[in-house]
């Protein structure tokens, strides 16, 4: 069976964790990240290897996101992102909000032909986000980081972490991340990977209820929301565009709706040492860089093949009527059970009857 919601040629988007140096000791930081680069980090050359060999994916290429730790503290970052640019790649970067994103980096990034940055807020003022983060002074630089984007006009996503320590808070959130001009709203659901194993994720009931509150804050005059790691929120959307007699175009315009991306299906991670996973928060590796290609482990791996397969999936996703569209987390299922192929345990939604 083929979906058009099955991505098997070429992601969508390619995830490489530059380094996983970071100048933050952030509580729920998936990369366990340190002040010093690994010495298994991949080098500049073998860097511009693997841009060269992620091109083979041919047109339309995935966007490159080039994150960490910090991918500031690379010194050959501006290297990697004009060989990038020079190859077709629309590159986005994640720096960290420390004392390297100055407006003058902001600038630069922007006239090396980077299409957006993403920028942290996991509270709507210091004393919450600074909890989190553990550096005083990191919500105040990445608000000034936030008007210096605008000043270069260069496109800002906030991201924000789900979990029990940040719900309440939510929409004050994401009332200063329109404040300030972002033009997207992540939301990233904890998944119990790294150090965020120490955060409380939030329960399936609570998920539900936020879920039906984001469209509510979705308007042209805000941030597109979209989600990390639920993608089950695409099922309440479409719920509720059917219900009220739309086809869900409007509601895919205001929300970023993603059908079908998620782990391993329109995704692929890269990490510092050259390990691609389905996601950055999914623990399994279908192989390494440095001796396999890429392309073919994307398109050809077992793990890449079998999550592209959701009527393979166990429990309610696999008899869920949306599931092509979800597919639910698998970056959680394996945190929580082991299986990359069980049910997300963040969704509560009993599928109808008879759809497997």
């Amino acid at each position: 069976m083929t979906s058009a919601l099955r991505f098997d040629r070429a992601p969508r988007r390619v995830y490489w964790e530059l380094t996983r140096a970071c100048d933050l000791t952030c509580r729920h930081c998936r990369a366990e990240a340190a002040p010093e680069p690994d010495p298994a980090e991949l080098t500049t050359s073998e860097g511009l290897d693997l841009i060269d060999r992620l091109a083979r994916f041919g047109p339309p290429l995935p966007h490159l996101v080039l994150t960490g730790g910090d991918p500031l503290k690379r010194p050959d970052l501006f290297a990697l992102i004009a060989a990038a640019r020079s190859r077709g790649f629309g590159v986005s970067v994640a720096p960290s909000a420390t004392p390297l994103l100055t407006p003058e980096m902001i600038a630069r990034l922007e006239a090396a032909g980077v299409q957006a940055v993403s920028l942290s807020l996991d509270g709507s003022d210091a004393a919450r986000h600074d909890a989190l983060r553990r550096v005083p002074g990191c919500f105040d630089r990445t608000v000034a980081a936030a008007r210096a984007c605008v000043v270069a006009d260069l496109p800002f996503q906030v991201n924000t972490l789900v979990c029990e320590e940040t719900l309440a808070d939510l929409p004050a959130i994401h009332a200063v991340a329109a404040a300030l001009g972002a033009a997207r709203w992540s939301l990233f659901f904890l998944v119990a990977v790294g150090r965020g194993a120490v955060l409380r994720p939030i329960t399936a009931a609570a998920c539900e209820r936020l879920f039906e509150t984001l469209p509510d804050l979705a308007s042209s005059s805000t941030p597109v929301i979209a989600t990390t790691e639920a993608p089950h929120f695409r099922r309440v959307v479409l719920e509720r565009a059917r219900r009220a007699g739309r086809d869900g175009a409007p509601a895919r315009q205001a929300i970023g709706h993603g059908a079908g991306i998620r782990d391993g299906n329109g995704i692929m991670f890269i990490s510092h040492a050259g390990e691609v996973h389905p996601s950055g928060f999914f623990a399994l590796a279908a192989g390494n860089v440095r001796v396999a290609n890429p392309v073919a482990l994307y398109r050809d791996s077992d793990l890449f093949r079998v999550l592209r397969r959701p009527e393979l999936f166990g429990g309610r996703c696999g008899r869920c009527e949306w599931r092509e569209a979800c597919g639910g987390s698998r970056a959680r299922a394996l945190a929580a059970t082991g299986d990359p192929l069980a049910e997300d345990p963040l969704c509560l939604y009993e599928p109808v009857a008879g759809t497997r």
